[in-house]
C-alpha cells in the first residue's frame, strides 16, 4: 500500500550516501513529516537514548540505513569496532522499532553479506552457505545478524520488518576520498585530477577484466519506496541494476564523461580482485522494479555533483 506523505518517517543514517538519497525521494514524493537526527542528536548505539527519542517522536515507518562503514584498511585495523557498532546500532534501532509499534521497519544491508566464493549471479538463499570475505567479515556479520533481527522479530512477534541487500552504489553525496573511496568515484576523481592538471595518461591497477555491477544510489531509494509498498516477507531482497560491466568498459566511460583527452593505461602487474561479482535480482523484477538510470546518465550526475563539491579543489 502506497506510504501515507503525512506519516513520519524516521531515516537513520541520513547524512550518508544511501540515507541521504532516500530522503531526497521522500521529499520528491510529497512527505512532510520527515524525522532526522544527527549522530550529535542522538547516538544510535546508546540504547537508552535511543528508546527515549522512540518513545517521543512514535514514528510510523523506520528506514535503517545508519552503519559504521569503512573500506579493507579500517575493517583490518578496527574490527571490533565495526562489528560491535553495527550490532549496538540495529539492535538499539530494530527493538525500540518493536517496543514502539513501529508499523513497518526496512534495514539496509549489503552485498558483502554473501559468501566470498558465491554463485553469480548471487541469489538471495547463498546466504549463510559458505566463508565469507575474511577483509570485511566483522561488517559483514553484524548485517547478516541484522537480517536475521528482523526475521526472528517478523517470526516470533509478526513484526513487520524487512530488509534490501544494495550491491555497488554510486552517486550523489559519495566517497570520493583518495585512501578508500570504492573504484567509480576513485576513477572520477583521478580522469579530473589528471584532466585539470594536463597529464598524458591515467595508471589503472589490473586488466580492466573483472565485472562489476552498479547502482545508482537514487535507483536505490526508488526500490527502498518500493520495497516498503508492496513487500512484506521473511526474506531479504537483493537491489542491484542486474547488468555488469568490466572494469575496462567502465574506466573508458568515465574518461568519456570526465572529458580527460589522454591515455589510459593498464598495469597488469597489480591484482584484479574478484572476477565477478553480480547480484540476482530476479525476485525484486518479479515484484515489478527496475532501474531507471542508466550507467552513462548516473555518470554524468555523479560528475557533475563532484564538480559543484570537489571541482575548487
Amino acid at each position: 500500500m502506497p506510504i501515507d506523505t503525512s506519516a513520519k518517517i524516521f531515516v537513520a543514517g541520513h547524512r550518508g550516501l544511501v540515507g541521504s538519497a532516500v530522503v531526497r525521494k521522500l521529499y520528491q514524493l510529497g512527505c512532510t513529516n520527515l524525522i532526522l537526527r544527527t549522530h550529535s542528536d542522538l547516538d544510535l548505539t546508546n540504547q537508552s537514548a535511543v528508546e527515549s527519542f522512540f518513545a517521543d517522536e512514535k514514528p510510523q515507518y523506520v528506514i535503517l540505513a545508519a552503519a559504521k562503514v569503512g573500506g579493507i584498511h579500517a575493517n583490518n585495523t578496527y574490527p571490533a569496532d565495526f562489528i560491535t557498532i553495527n550490532l549496538q546500532i540495529q539492535t538499539n534501532v530494530i527493538v525500540s522499532s518493536f517496543n514502539h509499534k513501529v508499523q513497518k521497519l526496512l534495514f539496509l544491508g549489503s552485498s558483502c553479506i554473501y559468501p566470498k566464493f558465491a554463485p553469480q549471479p548471487i541469489p538471495e538463499n547463498a546466504l549463510l552457505t559458505a566463508p565469507l570475505e575474511p577483509t570485511n567479515e566483522w561488517y559483514a556479520i553484524a548485517k547478516i545478524a541484522g537480517i536475521k533481527m528482523c526475521q526472528a522479530y517478523r517470526l516470533q512477534h509478526n513484526f513487520d520488518a524487512i530488509s534490501a541487500m544494495p550491491t555497488n552504489l554510486y552517486g550523489t553525496n559519495d566517497n570520493f576520498h583518495p585512501e578508500n573511496s570504492h573504484v567509480l568515484p576513485a576513477l572520477l576523481r583521478r580522469f579530473h585530477e589528471a584532466k585539470v592538471n594536463n597529464l598524458d595518461k591515467v595508471v589503472v591497477w589490473g586488466t580492466g577484466s573483472p565485472l562489476r555491477e552498479f547502482l545508482h544510489v537514487d535507483d536505490l531509494a526508488d526500490a527502498v519506496v518500493f520495497l516498503l509498498e508492496n513487500y512484506s516477507d521473511l526474506e531479504h531482497v537483493n537491489v542491484g541494476s542486474g547488468k555488469e560491466v568490466s572494469i575496462k568498459e567502465l574506466a573508458e566511460l568515465v574518461k568519456e564523461v570526465v572529458g580527460f583527452k589522454g591515455e589510459l593505461v593498464w598495469d597488469s602487474t597489480k591484482p584484479d580482485g574478484t572476477p565477478r561479482k553480480l547480484m540476482d535480482t530476479s525476485k525484486l523484477v518479479g515484484l515489478g522494479w527496475t532501474p531507471k538510470i542508466s550507467l552513462r546518465d548516473g555518470l554524468v550526475d555523479t560528475y557533475k555533483w563532484y564538480l559543484e563539491n570537489y571541482g575548487k579543489q
